[in-house]
């Protein structure tokens, strides 16, 4: 009989979003009469903007035509898409790329978690904590950990707690790591790292011969001007970076599904015996053997999201999102509700009211308000405590569930 990977029988008993859903279900059966809002997962709710949808359209149109037909497509993503991301989203900032360092993928989720695959298992790995869960139950699937401990951390895993008293910016590793998972704007917390932050951060890496994972997903929806969108405004992270970034919250793509990752070309790592060799060549390797490339339409419609037309579309819904996030952080601060976030992210992370457990918090909100948000402790230990609600919604939707908490919390 055919063995199983063990490793999985380490992680907890449900992925914390399935969690959720299962006991939104049970509710929702229970009380049929009940409006639910979800303001849980980040999942977007506003339509593709028109720009986007018709360059969507038109490649759709091209496949039906055998002069404009597209079978395979380059793994790494059209040479066009990837100059059009480049001179766009980096170029402004002052960063210079090629093409052949930009592969276009079907969102960030899956590269943050293929990209263990270039990495020898032997590597050192440091997480934040809270964390978004893909970054540690997939270093447990590859077998990297050992079991759950009492703390609530797999052995093996270095982490890294991101609490109240460091600003939710998690401190540098208590030992030597070869891979640092970053996320800024952050999820769960919605915290931003400014430039002195992520520049403490290259010079470490640079200093320990570690590479950071830089995951980006949120960077366009930073508000403020002296906020980094990109590890590349810092000078030699080229040398110990790779980022990811994200069409689905940023564009709506998250049923869609389109991301990238950024590898430089003078990014190395050693083999066994020593020798440095360049992580642009093993992803592009491991792209060009497990991945069939995205789709010619997503990459036309991704390539729109940059238009002067289909920015200033996709700007305007990001806006109207942040404004979400205004709403609810101010709506509860005024209940005397401690908030985070919100302000260069879609999040905001608050500290439980009345000194409640996540979960508890959770089910209070859903069975006596009707909201349902995201349970602090689902993204590490350090959660405990606290609770994320996503701005993703409809203007009306949130404004009556902050209404609904002020009523049952507000002073």
């Amino acid at each position: 009989m055919a063995r199983i990977n063990d490793n999985y029988l380490k992680l907890q008993a449900g992925y914390l979003f399935p969690e959720i859903s299962r006991r939104v279900s049970e509710f929702t059966q229970a009380n049929p009469d009940a409006t639910v809002i979800r303001l849980g997962i980040g999942d977007v709710t506003k339509p593709l903007v028109p720009a986007v949808l018709k360059a969507f359209h038109d490649g759709v149109d091209e496949m039906a035509d055998a002069a404009t037909f597209h079978g395979y497509g380059p793994e790494q993503g059209y040479d066009w898409c990837a100059q059009i991301i480049i001179d766009k989203a980096y170029k402004p900032l002052g960063v210079e790329l090629k093409t052949s360092e930009v592969f276009i993928s079907d969102g960030s989720k899956c590269d943050s978690a293929n990209i263990l695959d270039i990495f020898d298992i032997s590597n050192k790995v440091a997480i934040g904590d809270p964390v978004y869960p893909v970054y540690n139950d997939t270093n447990v699937m590859v077998g990297r950990s050992g079991e759950l401990n009492s703390k609530g951390y797999y052995e093996g895993l270095v982490y890294m707690p991101c609490t109240e008293e460091n600003g939710f910016n998690p401190e540098f590793p208590s030992e030597k790591v070869d891979l640092i998972y970053l996320c800024f704007p952050n999820n769960p917390t919605g915290t931003v790292a400014t430039r002195e932050q992520l520049k403490a951060w290259v010079d470490y890496a640079r200093e320990n011969d570690s590479i950071i994972l830089f995951d980006a997903a949120y960077e366009a929806f930073i508000t403020e001007e002296d906020i980094p969108h990109s590890i590349y405004e810092i000078e030699g992270a080229r040398e110990c970076a790779i980022e990811f970034r994200s069409f689905s919250k940023t564009a709506g793509f998250t049923g869609v599904r389109c991301g990238l990752t950024v590898i430089p070309e003078e990014l190395m790592g050693t083999t066994a015996t020593g020798e440095k060799y360049s992580f642009n060549k093993l992803w592009n390797r491991r792209q060009s053997t497990k991945f069939n490339g995205v789709s010619y339409p997503v990459q036309k419609a991704a390539a729109a999201v940059y238009s002067d037309e289909g920015w200033a579309q996709v700007k305007e819904i990001i806006d109207y999102y942040m404004a979400n996030a205004q709403i609810i952080r101010e709506g509860l601060t005024a209940a005397g509700i401690t908030c985070y976030g919100g302000i260069n992210a879609p999040y905001i992370w608050l500290k439980t009211p009345e000194g409640m457990t996540s979960w508890d918090f959770f089910d209070k909100l859903l069975n006596e308000c009707f909201v349902v948000g995201t349970p602090g402790s689902g993204f590490g230990p350090s959660g405990e405590g606290y609770f994320r609600l996503s701005a993703f919604g409809d203007r009306e939707n949130v404004e009556t569930a902050v209404q609904r908490i002020r009523e049952k919390w507000g002073k």
